[in-house]
């Protein structure tokens, strides 16, 4: 009987889940060992995006805020939401340990390697070749909830596709990649990849 009113406290608790007004030191050192998280974004209309990023791409930098970094891919969905719509939505799952989920809601702005704040920001990351943009979140919300349907999942190792294609394409390729696959988002929207009147 006893083991079953801790297991209901236990419910209860994981159901009700957390709203903190930002990251603690303890959510900080989680966030931290994480190999992949998730981002969300919708412009005012069309389709909503989400993607799982890893390759040790995200750094927090206060309790409110968060920079991430962005690399080249088939899609620039985030980029182009955000000159509509500034909401984004990280969220983390615990695959080991003590079950967690970890979603940061907050206002994101972009910055491009043409943009000053750009060379002040990469310097949190390793270098990544085909790194396209800086994404910079103000947190409003830090939620914390049941992760107990999240299953265990050990961790192996990195892919190293993604590099070695960069290093394939080399500067000149990843740009001429970007204005083949980069420029619009899936509704058609600009993406803001190069700098506006530049000759593309």
């Amino acid at each position: 009987m006893e083991y079953l009113v801790i297991f209901c406290r236990k419910i209860r608790l994981c159901v009700m889940g957390k709203q903190l007004e930002q990251i603690s030191p303890e959510l900080q050192s989680f966030i931290e060992k994480q190999k992949i998280f998730f981002v969300a974004t919708a412009a005012c209309d069309g389709l909503i995006n989400l993607s799982p990023k890893g390759m040790d791409s995200i750094r927090v930098l206060s309790p409110n805020r968060v920079i991430w970094l962005n690399v080249t891919g088939s899609g620039n969905e985030t980029a182009a939401h955000l000159l509509q719509n500034d909401r984004m939505t990280i969220m983390f799952c615990a695959f080991e340990g003590k079950p967690l989920i970890l979603r940061l809601y907050g206002k994101g702005k972009t910055y491009h390697p043409y943009d000053l704040e750009w060379n002040e920001y990469i310097i949190h990351f390793p270098l990544m070749k085909g790194a396209r943009q800086i994404f910079d979140v103000n947190i409003d919300m830090v939620q914390t909830s049941c992760g107990m349907a999240v299953p265990f999942m050990d961790y192996n190792r990195e892919r190293e596709e993604l590099n070695r294609w960069a290093d394939n394409k080399g500067d000149e390729g990843i740009v001429r990649y970007w204005k083949e696959k980069n420029t619009v988002s899936l509704d058609g929207l600009t993406t803001g990849i190069f700098r506006q009147n530049a000759d593309l």
